[in-house]
């Protein structure tokens, strides 16, 4: 009792102290005139004018002694309370810190960091130009996926793109998908890959020419790995001296020269359209809503012999034009040689034109072209980052170049993995001296391009949404939402300061009227299952008698003895026909023929769109019968040593069923 005695006198005395403390205090407000140095609003104590002095503070006392007396009080003016919603220091109060900005490496971005750095600014994200020791969140490389080697975060190219956009893999896969569906597919124009398609290119020139003597065509000879317009020429016969010296020399592709363009100004000019795959599975696809207009320089003529050679009235190449006395700068994006693609649609429209009927056919075809090149897209990617392995997600900025036709059908040209994102051009000063010049034109687009392409691949965002979401709930808010206001809360979304994002989602929105197109799709996924070898890109043939054993495809009409016969044949050719020799086996593009082979066989009455997904839903049928006999057999634990490949299964697909019963049909796409 007498120790709880003294606790309550020892606790009293603290209370007496520092009530006595509290008045000392409240006397030194009202003497002083001025209050802190720097106070907003109030003057400061005169020069001269005696200022009180602070009580001494008492000495602390020494580590060991025995604390007799309550803690020494502050003598300082006592802070003001927080307002409610406000930590200690005037901040937000929040549950956890604020998330901290994203991270860009842009050591690796070439051409396009002008145009980045704005961007990165405009966002107010983290770059680091010289890279960094610590994983970045996004890298941004200026050629491709292997500019650094990462295996983490994001970077904004895919394996193999560079490699399929080359003039010569972009004509097959639009071809194979020709051979599915002509109709849906002739945007591109007909072309014939040279040296190895130079005899079937004489030979169908003159059949067509045979049948119809007043057809005087055009061809246009585009060099595989040319860019920037080198080495490109028009001829108007297929013994032309030029094409012998460019079989000679390198590869390249011949195609239907387009005669009839849209003019404007009595000029010819194509269409540079930026698309983002943001992903591959799922795919997901966007557009730009702008994008450019590269003018030639020289009034069109259809060509003649006496005209082909000028490259100025045919040829839509920025880096060619920009040489021509007669090319225009300019920061009016409706004037000059190179315009924004939005300024063309308001003149068409002007004139009439249906300018959404425009648009859909240009996303109808931007959509059929990423279809055409994914499939192979898939395979680059299981080879360079292997499922279960650790590495980036990728995306990718695509240049797409279209021409208008006279009668507004878009037709495809080509397709850049790596399109310009320079924002300046070069302005000679005098000759051989050059300074870049800043060009509107081109930042208004390409910044747009690439600050919004960051702003949907940000990794950061559904964190800051999560916090928004939080604060929105947080108890202070509910109690009293003036004071929330009050005290300053943060602002929840960092991108109100942004204008609108200008890339439109194409896919999966328009998935309905394009899934039905994805047949090869569909055999891709197949061959990666039957690869084996994680990292590879060619099929052996084991992979492709077990692919022929597991789908049920051999027959008495098919003995595996033909099947191995199949495989060397077709390997054999396209391996003759392609320059990477690393690896033997069999390529998609190979294993895609020798499927319509066998498609045609087994569903001989069909059309071949239709031969082949009846093949292709078999083949998913059976697999499918066997991954669940896998699954029960691990579950029930009755698989021990046995191979899985060679557990029986009954064939529980109906004759109607095997002999493709459903007929594959589709509608006509359109695009609301």
């Amino acid at each position: 009792m007498q120790q709880g005695g003294s606790e309550r006198e020892l606790a009293a005395r603290w209370e007496a102290e520092a009530v006595a403390a509290a008045e000392a205090q409240a006397a030194m407000k009202e003497a002083r005139v001025g209050v802190e140095a720097g106070a907003a609003g109030e003057p400061e104590p005169a020069a001269g004018e005696e200022q009180p002095k602070a009580p001494e503070r008492p000495h602390a006392a020494e580590e060991g002694d025995a604390r007799t007396g309550p803690p020494a009080l502050p003598l300082s003016k006592p802070k003001p309370a927080p307002a409610r919603g406000l930590g200690p220091h005037g901040k937000p109060r929040g549950k956890g810190r604020e998330p901290r900005p994203v991270t860009v490496d842009s050591s690796k971005a070439r051409t396009s960091l002008e145009a980045l750095k704005i961007s990165i600014r405009q966002l107010k994200w983290k770059e680091f130009p010289f890279g960094r020791r610590l994983p970045c969140d996004i890298y941004w490389h200026g050629v491709s996926f292997h500019d650094n080697d990462i295996f983490c975060g994001q970077v904004n190219k895919f394996p193999g793109m560079t490699e399929m956009v080359r003039k010569i893999t972009l004509s097959r896969a639009v071809r194979i998908m020709q051979n599915l569906f002509p109709e849906e597919y002739n945007f591109y124009p007909r072309s014939w890959i040279l040296p190895d398609e130079f005899q079937l290119f004489v030979a169908q020139v003159q059949m067509v020419k045979n049948g119809d003597p007043s057809w005087k065509p055009t061809f246009i000879v585009k060099p595989d790995g040319g860019c920037q317009g080198d080495g490109i020429y028009l001829i108007k016969d297929p013994s032309d001296i030029r094409l012998a010296g460019t079989l000679r020399s390198r590869p390249a592709v011949v195609q239907e020269y387009i005669c009839k363009p849209l003019l404007i100004d009595k000029l010819k000019f194509d269409i540079r359209l930026y698309v983002l795959l943001k992903s591959l599975e799922p795919l997901e696809i966007y557009i730009a809503k702008d994008g450019l207009s590269r003018f030639c320089t020289e009034p069109y003529q259809e060509p003649n012999s006496q005209n082909l050679h000028r490259v100025f009235m045919h040829l839509t190449n920025y880096s060619l034009n920009v040489h021509s006395s007669n090319f225009v700068h300019s920061d009016n994006t409706s004037t000059g040689s190179k315009r924004t693609f939005s300024s063309i649609l308001c003149r068409l429209s002007s004139k009439g034109v249906d300018i959404k009927k425009v648009w859909s056919d240009i996303i109808s075809l931007v959509i059929k072209t990423v279809i055409a090149l994914t499939p192979e897209l898939k395979v680059f990617y299981q080879s360079d980052i292997p499922t279960g392995r650790p590495g980036p997600t990728c995306f990718q900025i695509l240049g797409f170049d279209i021409l208008l036709m006279k009668n507004l059908k878009p037709m495809l040209l080509e397709v850049n993995a790596n399109p310009s994102m320079r924002i300046e051009h070069e302005h000679e000063l005098s000759p051989g001296v050059f300074e870049n010049v800043p060009s509107l034109v081109d930042e208004e687009v390409k910044v747009a391009v690439i600050r919004d392409t960051l702003r949907l691949m940000d990794p950061l965002k559904k964190k800051r949404e999560n916090q928004s979401q939080q604060l929105e709930k947080s108890p202070a808010e509910k109690e009293n939402p003036l004071d929330h206001e009050l005290a300053g809360a943060p602002d929840t979304n960092p991108e109100a300061h942004l204008p609108s994002i200008c890339l439109k989602q194409v896919f999966p929105k328009y998935a309905k009227q394009f899934n039905y197109l994805r047949l090869v799709d569909r055999m891709a996924n197949l061959f990666i299952r039957f690869l084996g070898i994680k990292g590879t890109m060619k099929l052996g043939p084991t992979g492709f008698r077990t692919f022929i054993r597991n789908c049920k495809l051999s027959s008495s009409n098919l003995s595996m003895a033909a099947v191995d016969i199949l495989y060397i044949d077709i390997t054999r050719r396209w391996n003759s026909m392609t320059l990477d020799q690393r690896d033997s086996g069999m390529c998609l593009q190979a294993f895609v023929e020798a499927f319509f082979f066998l498609a045609q066989r087994k569903f001989k009455m069909l059309p071949l769109h239709e031969q082949v997904a009846s093949l292709i839903d078999l083949c998913e049928y059976h697999l499918s019968l066997l991954d669940e006999k896998r699954l029960v057999c691990r579950q029930s634990g009755i698989v021990g040593g046995r191979s899985l490949h060679s557990i029986p299964h009954q064939d529980a697909c109906s004759p109607s069923q095997a002999n493709g019963a459903e007929k594959f049909s589709h509608p006509r796409p359109t695009l609301s």
